[in-house]
């Protein structure tokens, strides 16, 4: 049997899929009060037996971190994928931060040792993998740095790694996967899928910065292959393609029939814009759509290698300009 976390996100949804798709029977974990909405439109879009899938889903409702009383439904898991995290940019929720994702991983990591669990994939991010190196790519050996610029987020996933290794240590089987900014369908008001909505609406401001991109697909394909080969005692960066937010953003604005972002917006215009967008919040008790974090990480420029994983695993990455059409139409046909 197989344990999923997080199995209403973005990668948790796509990995039941896949899972379920080639036949195993999987129990996941979700929050009481989550919604199974997309969940089930990503399973209609990809299959004709959606239903069928679905009800290879076995749901538990628990929290991520206090997991003891789930005990029970490990007695037979061999392999777990720990998907669960909060991905933020909101200084406020730094707190909340660290409960989900660092305390919640000791305590997946606490749970596979007390049940003699095999395997655990570990779904990590590109915010904790460290500078760049000679070549000017980041790569899996780049340790990550705490500057003033890191982003709480960035922090609790690095010590997120930590718990894993610390698992590993004690002797459980564990890979790391490091996606770049995931695309794929989902949510339109949250990650990635908020930058389709946010185009739809007329953005008209772009920045100069640069990061990686990968599809949720491939995500899922190398973690379960991961699994699968038995490559344990490593972590892997995912990533596509670098790309500057002004190439992605006109990707989106064409696939859409949009006009694109036009007025590029330097560091002293996002800077003002994140302190009106603090005050306004302040006054509306409404969280901003521009932090301080998210500010200064749309201006950086950082480029990552998947090197290491083309090399072990051989996998063709989907090209972004695929995946984002393919995402504007299911985007259009939602809308309409």
């Amino acid at each position: 049997m197989i344990f999923v976390t997080g199995g209403t996100g973005l990668v948790g949804s796509h990995l039941l899929f896949s899972l379920a798709h080639s036949g195993k029977e999987i129990y996941a974990l979700k929050r009481k009060n989550s919604s199974l909405e997309n969940l089930h439109r990503i399973f209609k879009h990809y299959s004709n037996n959606a239903e069928g899938l679905l009800k290879k889903i076995h749901w538990v409702d628990g929290d991520i971190v206090n997991l003891e009383e789930l005990g029970i439904y490990m007695n037979d898991v061999s392999e777990v994928y720990h998907c669960a995290a909060l991905v933020s940019f909101d200084h406020s929720l730094r707190q909340e931060m660290m409960e989900i994702n660092v305390r919640g991983t000791a305590s997946v990591i606490d749970l596979c040792l007390q049940k003699g669990v095999n395997k655990l994939c570990f779904v990590s991010s590109i915010s904790a993998i460290g500078p760049v190196g000679e070549n000017g790519l980041a790569n899996e050996e780049s340790y990550w740095k705490n500057t003033k610029n890191a982003s709480w987020y960035s922090w609790s996933k690095f010590n997120s790694e930590l718990e894993v290794w610390k698992g590993m240590a004690e002797g459980l089987n564990v890979c790391i996967v490091n996606p770049s900014v995931i695309l794929g369908l989902g949510s339109w008001s949250r990650g990635s899928g908020s930058l389709f909505s946010m185009i739809d609406r007329g953005q008209r401001f772009y920045t100069h910065g640069i990061t990686g991109y990968v599809d949720v697909r491939d995500v899922v394909k190398a973690m379960i292959q991961l699994m699968n080969k038995e490559i344990f005692g490593e972590r892997f960066i995912l990533n596509s393609e670098n790309l500057s937010y002004e190439e992605i953003f006109r990707m989106i604005a064409s696939g859409l029939g949009k006009n694109p972002p036009d007025i590029k917006a330097g560091k002293y215009l996002t800077s003002m814009t994140w302190r009106v967008q603090k005050l306004w919040s302040a006054f509306t008790r409404h969280s901003p759509l521009l932090t301080k974090e998210l500010a200064r990480a749309s201006q950086n420029r950082k480029a990552y290698s998947n090197e290491k994983l083309v090399k072990t695993l051989g996998l063709k990455f989907i090209p972004v300009a695929k995946s984002i059409q393919e995402i504007c139409e299911a985007y259009k046909d939602k809308k309409n």
